[in-house]
C-alpha cells in the first residue's frame, strides 16, 4: 500500500526550520559520495534498529566497511531521511516504513523526481553539508575549475570564522564533484567506481577537459513541475506574504531557481503547469511577474508532493 498524507498534516520539524542559525558542517562524509542503494539500505536498517550505526557488527549488517557505515549514516541525516538515527516523516513518506511493511512514494528511488527532491532537501535549511549549500547558493560562477570552487569556499570559511582545515574543504569539493558529475566509462566496474545516482540530474558536467566544469542552467528534462513548485512553497513557508516577486524564487540564495539552476521560463512553465490543478499561479503586477498561492505554503507543498506521487 502506498502512503498518502492528509492535506492538513503539519510540516516535518526535522526539515526546514526558519530562524535556526546556519550550520557549518564540513567533510563528514568520510570522502564517500552517496552510492546507489546506500540511502535505502541505511534508512531501512535504522527503521528497524535506530542503534544500527553504532553496533559492533554494523559493517556486517550493512555489508560495507567501517568508514562507509559512518558515511551512510551521515548521508541519511544530511538528506533528512533520519533524525537522531530515527526515520523522519519525510523519510517514511518517500521510502516507507519497513517495520510496518508500508511502501513509500518511491521506496527504491526509481523515479528521477525523487533524486531532485532529495537534492532540494539536502540544500534546504538546516543544511548539514555546508560545501554543498555554498556551492549551490552562493557560488555564482557558471564555468569553473576545482581551484575556483576551493578558493571561494576557503573565503567563505574565513568570513564565517569557521575552524576548518583546507584539507577538509578539498575533500568536500572532490566529493561534491564526484557526486554530481557523470564519471567517464571505466573498463572494470566495482562498487568503488560506481557513479553516484545524483549524477543523473545533469546539474554539473565537464567542459572540454577534466579541469573545467559547468553548471547546466535551464531546462531539466527529469525535473517535474510538481517538484519545482513544491520547492517554491517550501522556500516561502517562512514568509507571511502569499504573493512574491518571481525574481525572488529565481535568484535569491536558497531559492528553487538557484538550487535547481533554472531560468525564468523554466520556473514559469512549472508554475503554470501546476496552476491547472492547484490554487496558485503567476500574475503581472505593474509589469513585474509575481507568484501567488492560496492557503498555507507548507500544507499546499505537502498536497502537491502527495498528488505527484499518488495521482500523476
Amino acid at each position: 500500500m502506498v502512503m498518502q498524507i492528509d492535506s492538513s498534516l503539519a510540516i516535518d520539524s526535522s526539515l526546514a526550520t526558519p530562524g535556526l542559525p546556519k550550520l557549518n558542517a564540513f567533510a563528514r562524509h568520510e570522502t564517500f559520495h552517496p552510492r546507489f542503494g546506500w540511502l535505502r539500505k541505511g534508512f531501512e536498517k535504522a527503521s528497524v534498529d535506530p542503534g544500527i550505526f553504532l553496533a559492533d557488527d554494523a559493517p556486517v549488517q550493512l555489508g560495507v566497511g567501517k568508514n562507509m557505515v559512518r558515511a551512510i549514516r551521515y548521508w541519511c541525516h544530511a538528506f533528512k531521511l533520519l533524525r537522531d538515527d530515527k526515520p523522519t516523516l519525510f523519510g517514511e513518506q518517500l521510502l516507507g516504513n519497513p517495520g510496518l511493511e508500508q511502501e513509500g512514494w518511491d521506496s527504491y528511488l526509481e523515479d528521477p523526481a525523487s533524486l531532485w527532491l532529495l537534492h532540494w532537501h539536502l540544500i534546504e535549511s538546516p543544511c548539514q553539508a555546508t560545501a554543498w549549500e555554498f556551492t549551490f547558493n552562493d557560488f555564482r560562477l557558471t564555468e569553473f575549475t576545482v581551484e575556483d570552487l576551493f578558493y571561494q569556499l576557503c573565503e567563505y570559511r574565513d568570513r564565517e570564522s569557521v575552524r576548518t582545515v583546507d584539507s577538509s574543504l578539498r575533500k568536500d569539493v572532490s566529493c561534491l564533484l564526484r557526486m554530481y558529475v557523470e564519471q567517464a566509462t571505466r573498463s572494470s566496474v566495482s562498487e568503488e567506481s560506481l557513479d553516484c545516482p545524483f549524477a543523473q540530474l545533469g546539474l554539473i558536467h565537464t567542459a572540454g577537459d577534466a579541469r573545467h566544469y559547468v553548471f547546466r542552467v535551464g531546462y531539466k528534462p527529469t525535473l517535474p513541475a510538481a517538484i519545482v513548485v513544491y520547492a517554491c512553497l517550501r522556500y516561502l513557508q517562512a514568509y507571511p506574504a502569499r504573493r512574491v516577486p518571481l525574481a525572488k524564487l529565481l535568484y535569491d540564495p536558497g531559492s528553487p531557481g538557484v538550487v535547481f539552476r533554472l531560468t525564468e521560463s523554466g520556473l514559469s512553465d512549472a508554475i503554470e503547469s501546476m496552476a491547472r490543478h492547484h490554487d496558485l499561479g503567476i500574475s503581472d503586477a505593474a509589469g513585474k511577474l509575481e507568484f501567488f498561492f492560496m492557503g498555507e505554503a507548507a500544507a499546499l507543498a505537502d498536497v502537491i508532493l502527495n498528488d505527484y506521487y499518488t495521482t500523476y
